[in-house]
C-alpha cells in the first residue's frame, strides 16, 4: 500500500499524513508549495507539486499510489467561487485520476448534513452543496470508496469515543480531528468501509469499539 493525500498541509490532511507514518504506511503528499510543506509535514514523507484544480498534474503525482485520501476543502474567505472548485471541481478531478490510475480505494473527508439544503453553512457560498455534488460524483464513479462524514472539528484530541452511523442520520456533534484522521486510515484496512458513507461524532458516555465492528455497523 501507498498513500496519496490531497490536501495534506491542510489542519485535518496533515493529521491524516501523520496516521500514516505512524503505520509505516509510504505517502506521496500532493502540495502547491514544497518549501512550506516540508516546515509542516513529516521528513519521510514524499513531497509532490501539483494542485487538485490543475488535473493535468494528477496523473503523474500519483505515480504508483495504491489509495487516495482526500481532506480537500475551500478556505474561508471571500470568494464566493471557492466551495465550488475546491470542493466539487477539485474533487472531480482526483476522482478522475483516481479511476486512471487503478486507485483501490478512495477516502474522501467531506461533512454532516451534506444533504440539507437549508442548513447554515450553505450561506458560505453553499459549501455543503458542492461537498454532496463531489461525494455523488464518487459514488457513481466505479472507485470503491468510503465518504467520512465527520461533525464539528476541534484541533484537540480528547478520550471521547467515536459514533459511527449511516448517511443522513446524524445531524449535530464534535469530533476531534485526530479521530477523523484515524477513521480515514483504518478504513483503508476494513473491507466493512468499502462503498459506504459514515457519519462521525465523538461523545465522552460512549464505549469504545474497534473500527472494524463501527464499520461493520453501518449498513
Amino acid at each position: 500500500m501507498k498513500a496519496f493525500v490531497a490536501g495534506a498541509t491542510g489542519e485535518t490532511g496533515r493529521r491524516i499524513v501523520l496516521e500514516l507514518v505512524q503505520r509505516q504506511i509510504p505517502v506521496r503528499a500532493l502540495v502547491r508549495n514544497v518549501e512550506s510543506a516540508r516546515s509542516i509535514l513529516p521528513a519521510e514523507v514524499e513531497l509532490v507539486m501539483g494542485d487538485v484544480l490543475k488535473p493535468e498534474s494528477l496523473s503523474a503525482a500519483i505515480a504508483d499510489c495504491t489509495v487516495l485520501l482526500s481532506a480537500t476543502g475551500a478556505r474561508p474567505g471571500f470568494d464566493p467561487t471557492a466551495p465550488y472548485r475546491v470542493d466539487f471541481e477539485g474533487t472531480k478531478n482526483l476522482v478522475n485520476a483516481a479511476r486512471v490510475k487503478g486507485i483501490e480505494q478512495f477516502v474522501m473527508v467531506s461533512s454532516l448534513c451534506t444533504s440539507q439544503f437549508f442548513h447554515p453553512l450553505n450561506l458560505f457560498f453553499l459549501i455543503l452543496v458542492w461537498k454532496k455534488q463531489a461525494e455523488e460524483y464518487l459514488q457513481a464513479s466505479g472507485v470503491p470508496y468510503t465518504i467520512v462524514r465527520p461533525g464539528g472539528l476541534k484541533n484537540d484530541d480528547n478520550a471521547d469515543g467515536v459514533v459511527m452511523s449511516g448517511a443522513d442520520t446524524l445531524s449535530e456533534g464534535s469530533i476531534p480531528r485526530t479521530k477523523v484522521a484515524q477513521t480515514c486510515v483504518e478504513a483503508l484496512f476494513s473491507s466493512a468501509s468499502r462503498n459506504k458513507i459514515v457519519e462521525i461524532v465523538a461523545k465522552p458516555e460512549v464505549l469504545a469499539q474497534s473500527y472494524e465492528q463501527l464499520f461493520a455497523n453501518v449498513h
